[in-house]
Formats: structure tokens, C-alpha cells, sequence
């Protein structure tokens, strides 16, 4: 019931947050220049991680997320958004490859996602490391810095 509410909820609010964010770039004073170097980002980082699809390497949801970060970045955070994706995502293959080397035990087999996590002919869920290593480096970014944190604090 709460994940169902989540899920239909969620998205209209993410949308609109997006909407609002790229109206806030034009009226916060963001140039043309900027924006156009955002746009930039997002399209190299499509195009190379499309190849990467292509090839079989990873998902195209996760081809999406990562250009989707790098429009919202940009170029001046993209290299640490990707160091940081890759480092994650490394990690979370080493330990998914020893998990799945390991048995279920036989009280989780009854999971469905867990076997899937399991399965040894799935991929890895590269999503999770996308998104960590976008909140590790977005409060870097100028959509963080931006906001007067010291107002809204509570007194």
C-alpha cells in the first residue's frame, strides 16, 4: 500500500520538480551559455553511454539516468559524478559477483527480487550506484548552493 501510494505519486512530483528546476535555471539568472553547456553534458554523456548500451554493457535505463545527471550537472561536475558512479558501481559488482557465489538461504528463497539479485545471469543494478554518486556530489553542485540553507534551517 505505501510503495503502490510511492509509486503513484512520486513520479508527478519528480516531474514537476524537474519542470520547476528548468524554469528556476532561466529566471535564477542561469545564461544562455551555461545552459547550452548543460545541454552539452547530457549529450555527450547520451551518446557514450547509448555505445555502451549498444555493445551490451549496460541497461538503457541506466544510459538514461547517467545523461540525465550530467544535464543537471554539467560539465563543471560531471567528471567527479562519474569517478564517483564508477567507483560505487565497481564495488557493487565485486560484492554482488561473492554474493551470488554463495547459496540462498533457504528462509529468503522465497523472495522474488532476491533471486533475481541472485541470479547469476542478471545484470548488476547499476541504477543504485548512478543515483548514490549523484547525491554524493550534488550538494557540490550550483542547484545546492543556491538555496539559502541558513533561512531555511529552523530556528
Amino acid at each position: 500500500m505505501i510503495l503502490d501510494t510511492a509509486r503513484l505519486l512520486l513520479f508527478p512530483a519528480l516531474m514537476a520538480f524537474a519542470a520547476a528546476s528548468d524554469l528556476f535555471a532561466v529566471l535564477g539568472g542561469m545564461g544562455l551559455h551555461d545552459i547550452l553547456l548543460h545541454f552539452g553534458a547530457g549529450a555527450a554523456v547520451l551518446v557514450v553511454a547509448f555505445g555502451c548500451f549498444a555493445m551490451g554493457w549496460v541497461g538503457g535505463g541506466d544510459a538514461k539516468v547517467a545523461a540525465s545527471v550530467a544535464l543537471w550537472f554539467g560539465f563543471d561536475h560531471l567528471l567527479d559524478y562519474l569517478l564517483y558512479a564508477s567507483l560505487l558501481g565497481g564495488a557493487l559488482t565485486i560484492l554482488l559477483i561473492q554474493f551470488r557465489q554463495w547459496p540462498l538461504p533457504s528462509l529468503l528463497m522465497g523472495q522474488a527480487w532476491l533471486n533475481r539479485l541472485h541470479d547469476k545471469q542478471s545484470g548488476i543494478p547499476y541504477g543504485i550506484a548512478l543515483a548514490v554518486g549523484a547525491l554524493i556530489v550534488y550538494p557540490q553542485t550550483e542547484w545546492i548552493k543556491a538555496i539559502d540553507l541558513a533561512h531555511l534551517a529552523m530556528r
